[in-house]
């Protein structure tokens, strides 16, 4: 198992007191929020947003790819 993984296990001492294991879990969420993070508007923002990631797809500074752009990336993968 990754370390990172196995450091976020809780050990069985740690669920003999209710607020060290509340605070665990407390952290556990806000990891998981940090991660995956909060859209506003629920679902219908995430629909919105996949369908306009369907018709024009755009790399991480928003600017919109091209077939150059994943003809470099087929090639730099090797493929």
């Amino acid at each position: 198992m990754p370390r990172i993984i196995a450091g976020m296990l809780p050990t069985p001492r740690l669920f003999r007191s209710r607020w060290a294991a509340l605070w665990w879990a407390a952290g556990i969420l806000w990891f998981a929020i940090e991660v995956a993070g909060v859209k506003p508007g629920g679902h219908a923002a995430a629909n919105a947003t996949t369908a306009n990631a369907a018709t024009e797809a755009t790399d991480a500074t928003g600017s919109a790819v091209d077939q150059r752009d994943l003809a470099t990336l087929a090639n730099a993968m090797g493929r």
